[in-house]
């Protein structure tokens, strides 16, 4: 079982918290380049299987993606948990995801809090944008992938904490209905 998402990293400042009692001026790029991970992150031992590019996700690239997953798929039966993004309900994309044999689970519309990989998303954006200069849309793309590689040995630790399984429920809810 994976949580299925992309992460569209874009070069420009993110900044943290910042007071000062005189101005401070802070060297910041902008730009409007996109980093783009199509990522997968495996619901219990955390295994993360990306594609990464600069232009767009698309049918083509969650094809190419896909195709990972085909090694997997001849072992046991593999299952992704997936947003409703419009480019994963395309002919082309359920067609190859029917032939290997790769069940996909929709979730519902606007519940990102349901998909464990929008935590990881988080973590990346804290660790690799939130109040760091790069000083060309290279060097931000290799800390962003640097960071993705060292999921399973320097960040593991954070990571296994904050990729749990637990998700908020509510019992004994009212409905309210109009």
């Amino acid at each position: 079982m994976f949580y299925v998402d992309a992460a569209h990293f874009v070069f420009n400042p993110l900044l943290g918290y910042l007071w000062s009692f005189v101005r401070l001026f802070l060297p910041a790029e902008s730009g409007r380049q996109r980093f783009n991970v199509l990522g997968a992150l495996q619901a219990v031992s955390h295994e993360l299987v990306t594609v990464v590019n600069d232009t767009y996700i698309n049918a083509e690239s969650v094809c190419e993606w896909l195709w990972c997953f085909a090694p997997l798929a001849l072992e046991k039966p593999v299952t992704l948990i997936l947003d409703n993004a419009r480019y994963q309900h395309g002919a082309l994309v359920q067609e190859l995801a029917d032939l290997l044999q790769i069940e996909w689970l929709f979730l519902p519309a606007y519940s990102p809090n349901l998909n464990l990989i929008e935590r990881l998303w988080k973590f990346v954006k804290k660790q690799c944008l939130y109040s760091h200069y790069y000083p060309d849309f290279e060097a931000m793309k290799a800390a962003i992938m640097q960071c993705l590689s060292q999921t399973d040995t320097v960040h593991k630790e954070q990571l296994d904490s904050l990729l749990t399984l637990r998700f908020q429920t509510f019992k004994n809810i009212a409905s309210i209905t109009v």
